[in-house]
């Protein structure tokens, strides 16, 4: 089943987010989660308040956090462990976003080792790949994005693969409004697949979901979903308008 991802980053204080919930649940039909799978990723101080909505109405958005840390616990003066995430229900955690890594220096390794935290605690990461501008420019993309990706799923094993998410966003077309053409973005979602095969193995690489992010909106998404390699995306701004998002949610019904 597709996976759409709402990636919140540092917008909505608490009681926004229950907003936007409650609006968004009103905008979707049961049809609509019946064909795809919603995981929103507020900040941290949202969680728990989602995470009582969505219990208490019985809502049927998956529950995702933006990041945390590698360890259980220790002197990480204001990071998150993911022991506290799977105790609110958190479902999926976007580990390795390209603004950790560029604008707060994590390394492959340390997002390789929230990788195999998330897992460990029965949650399932969306492992971030992507390149700058430079480097699509130079013709650098898939030595970039094959060499995140060998680095996340080391020591993986096959069905902890099968399980996880990898999303491809090009970090030039982020919040740029500027997007891979689809042929660019098939591209690199199939050398992603083929280089989980190779590296994991062949079933592993079909059952892994991968995501397009960057730029998503609702008037670009049906072509992002018609790619074969594509099973998803990974939404920023246009995932902070619950009447946007519940577009790009609807894909299907407005494609034409």
């Amino acid at each position: 089943m597709p996976l759409i991802s709402g990636n919140w980053k540092m917008n909505h204080h608490h009681f926004e987010a229950i907003q936007f919930i409650q609006k968004l649940a009103y905008l979707l039909q049961k049809q609509d989660f019946d064909e795809v799978e919603v995981s929103v990723h507020p900040p941290f101080t949202d969680l728990r308040s989602l995470q009582t909505l969505i219990d208490a109405d019985q809502l049927r958005f998956k529950l995702g956090a933006q990041n945390c840390h590698s360890d259980d616990k220790g002197a990480f003066t204001g990071e998150i462990s993911p022991v506290f995430l799977a105790k609110l229900g958190v479902q999926y955690v976007i580990v390795g976003h390209s603004e950790r890594r560029e604008m707060f220096g994590e390394t492959d390794d340390f997002v390789a080792q929230k990788v195999a935290s998330v897992l460990k605690h029965g949650m399932f990461p969306i492992l971030c790949v992507g390149e700058t501008l430079a480097e699509h420019e130079s013709g650098l993309t898939l030595d970039k994005v094959r060499r995140q990706v060998r680095a996340g799923l080391d020591k993986r094993s096959s069905d902890q693969v099968k399980s996880m998410v990898i999303a491809y966003e090009p970090i030039w077309a982020i919040g740029t409004g500027k997007n891979a053409s689809p042929d660019q973005a098939q591209e690199v979602a199939a050398a992603i697949r083929e280089e989980v095969a190779t590296l994991i193995s062949r079933p592993a690489a079909e059952a892994i979901r991968i995501q397009y992010g960057g730029s998503v909106k609702a008037g670009t998404i049906a072509d992002i979903m018609r790619l074969p390699d594509v099973d998803g995306v990974l939404v920023g701004g246009a995932s902070l308008d619950p009447t946007e998002f519940a577009r790009i949610v609807q894909y299907r019904h407005h494609s034409g």
